[in-house]
């Protein structure tokens, strides 16, 4: 995958021709959603009415040390939301998945009152996307994650240039997809439709993330890991101007986008990428992998 040649779902390709807020995810369909920058917050200062918050364990990430022993003081300004808060205090609310306050559920929407206690926990896996068939839009830095993705068949978008977080947002917006991303401040844009961050830097456990988040249905070998245009079954004759003598003699079977005209067919790289195919299959429906 790491390659041009083996970028495809099946192990060797040819490039083609010549060469307020929007909802977001936690349950951000149920209020978890905020809009404009979030308000100044300030730990142990008192200037506004003072509250107690603790953070699920698996939302340590993105908080400060002071913050990962169990509930601690922060200060509000009296006006702003909840989610606002809990934005200020780092955590985005796409990773946010109910929020209790004295034990009873809120949405972003509450203003806390003084001497609340407030508990913030993490989405539920897997986590469903009301509103539009589930589909992603990753940004740079998640190149092979994308083609992973795609080598699943999951309908993947990627931007391989950075054209910026209010463009991002609002593609995401445009195509209701689901924003992947490491980048915390993006995933706070008001104009964002849904999104979640990607906790690993390492793409094998990146993949294993949105499996286990989002539960995506797999269609192996069925997508463009180049543009994520959807393939078909081609004959040798109509892809044989793409391929080199070697190729042309040695394989039978082919594919080919239907975007983009890259071919594809099974070649030095098959078993990698089977390998990966099949981990992710047990993975989404280990039920149905009996041997």
């Amino acid at each position: 995958m790491g390659h041009p040649a083996a970028r495809g779902p099946w192990p060797h390709a040819t490039a083609p021709g010549s060469p307020r807020a929007a909802p977001r995810l936690g349950t951000a369909h149920r209020g978890i959603h905020s809009a404009g920058p979030p308000p100044a917050c300030h730990p142990g200062r008192v200037n506004g009415p003072e509250i107690r918050i603790e953070f699920a364990p698996e939302l340590h990430l993105f908080v400060p040390a002071a913050r990962r022993g169990g509930a601690s003081t922060a200060s509000t300004d009296g006006v702003s939301t909840l989610g606002h808060v809990v934005e200020s205090l780092g955590v985005p609310l796409t990773e946010v998945g109910t929020l209790l306050v004295n034990g009873r559920e809120v949405t972003a929407a509450h203003v806390p009152a003084a001497g609340e206690s407030v508990t913030v926990r993490p989405v539920a896996h897997p986590q469903r996307v009301p509103g539009a068939p589930l589909r992603f839009l990753l940004d740079v830095h998640l190149g092979t994650l994308a083609r992973r993705l795609r080598l699943l068949g999951v309908d993947t978008a990627y931007e391989s240039l950075d054209i910026g977080d209010p463009a991002l947002a609002a593609r995401s917006a445009a195509e209701r997809r689901v924003l992947l991303s490491r980048d915390r401040g993006l995933l706070r844009r008001r104009e964002l439709w849904a999104g979640a961050f990607v906790y690993s830097t390492r793409p094998e456990e990146q993949l294993e993330e949105v499996l286990d988040r989002f539960a995506p249905e797999p269609h192996p070998w069925t997508r463009c890991t180049a543009c994520n245009g959807l393939l078909r079954a081609a004959a040798k004759e109509e892809v044989a101007a793409r391929l080199e003598s070697g190729t042309r003699r040695t394989y039978d079977a082919f594919a080919q986008c239907r975007e983009c005209g890259r071919a594809y067919w099974k070649g030095a790289h098959h078993d990698r990428l089977e390998a990966i195919v099949e981990r992710a299959l047990t993975r989404t429906r280990p039920a149905d992998r009996t041997g």
